[in-house]
């Protein structure tokens, strides 16, 4: 076995040695990474610029803002790194022009310039990072919000940060211990970060165009204004196409029909969504996932939700037939909506007694259901990698 397969095939739980494979080629070991990442650099490119502080800074506060906006619709709108990641370009551009590229304390340990030179690839990768970190929502904003709106419980602004904070922290103390396993083998490679790496090339690689072609620069931008012009229609247009239910349309009395066939409320059997978010929303960007992947995903997907649930519905499993097939709402026995303030006593705690009086508490199918199989991926996970990498 020659190098570049014991790399990708070695078990992770192993030793560094094993782990710095001593290849020879400064190539990834797979293909897609080698195809799209270059392994050139350019030392003299300057980095920390204040135009990459300021553009970073602006890029993270706005996507954490928004997207926790947006996130409590009840169809939340994620903006990507990938947003700030196309828009930075012509703000760095101007910036780098209209900005004065004199040298401040010149001679001196603290020289300086605002203006260092052009907007160059660096700066822009450093700001994409900027806006990733501020992209995501925080989980414990959950538990916060929930306290807040469901509860009706007072929280201070300084409790509420420092249960973030402590959550955000664990998270990152998790990624530093399996930083070994997740990141530094070259075979534990991330096909999101490949369609980034793309747009970064396409935006500062200079490439010349072939007769009757097109550059990637081309290509981006033509791809960039088909899906906005496409993504008008759903999402501004003609709602409705976001998820149109032709059976809901043909039989809008008949529950089961409701339930079988809406793509909002129910299994969405036959229902037609062409926005490009009710597509990708299981997976994300189907065009950045591998397929095995995406069949994996497709295929469980439909079994949980074509298979499992109905069944577990339509024979009553967990009085499922008194609720909706698919709420998040909590529900009591008689499929009225569980008022939980009732059982929490003054000092947040559930009340037994109270919750004796009011009955059992009981979820919809589908969100039984999506509980359950999280709890059990978190499971699934531990035993995959001791069972197959564990050797």
């Amino acid at each position: 076995m020659n190098d570049t397969e014991s790399e990708i095939s070695a078990p992770l739980i192993q030793t560094d040695q094993l782990l710095h494979c001593n290849s020879t080629d400064d190539d990834s070991p797979v293909e897609q990474v080698a195809l799209t990442v270059p392994i050139t650099d350019d030392s003299t490119l300057p980095v920390v610029t204040f135009r990459m502080w300021v553009l970073g800074s602006i890029a993270c506060f706005l996507l954490s803002f928004l997207n926790q906006f947006f996130w409590y619709r009840s169809e939340p709108l994620t903006i990507t790194s990938i947003s700030a990641q196309i828009a930075v370009v012509p703000l760095g551009h101007l910036m780098a022009k209209g900005i004065t590229d004199r040298v401040f304390f010149k001679g001196s340990k603290w020289e300086f310039t605002l203006n260092p030179g052009p907007f160059n690839v660096k700066e822009h990768v450093l700001i994409t990072i900027f806006a990733n970190s501020g992209a995501g929502n925080p989980y414990a904003i959950h538990v916060v919000s929930a306290v807040k709106l469901f509860y009706k419980q007072k929280l201070s602004f300084w409790v509420a940060l420092i249960v973030i904070i402590t959550t955000q922290v664990l998270g990152f103390g998790w990624a530093g211990i399996f930083r070994r396993y997740l990141v530094e083998p070259a075979a534990m490679w991330w096909p999101q970060n490949l369609v980034q790496v793309s747009i970064f090339r396409a935006l500062h690689d200079k490439e010349q165009r072939d007769k009757n072609g097109m550059t990637r620069n081309q290509f981006f931008l033509i791809a960039f204004i088909c899906s906005f012009g496409y993504y008008v229609f759903p999402g501004y247009l003609f709602p409705m196409l976001s998820s149109l239910s032709w059976l809901c349309l043909l039989f809008p009395s008949s529950v089961l029909v409701q339930q079988l066939g809406s793509g909002l409320r129910g299994l969405g059997v036959g229902a037609i969504g062409l926005d490009w978010s009710t597509i990708s929303s299981y997976l994300g960007s189907p065009l950045a996932s591998p397929w095995f992947a995406t069949a994996n995903i497709a295929v469980g997907y439909f079994l949980v939700m074509y298979a499992v649930a109905p069944l577990m519905y339509w024979f009553n499993v967990y009085k499922a037939r008194n609720f909706p097939i698919f709420s998040d709402g909590l529900f009591k026995e008689n499929g009225q909506d569980y008022n939980i303030s009732k059982i929490i006593d003054p000092n947040f705690h559930i009340d037994l007694e109270k919750y004796d009086h009011e009955g059992r508490l009981y979820l919809s199918i589908v969100l039984l259901l999506t509980y359950g199989f999280s709890f059990a991926c978190l499971t699934a996970t531990v035993v995959h990698v001791f069972l197959f990498h564990g050797r």
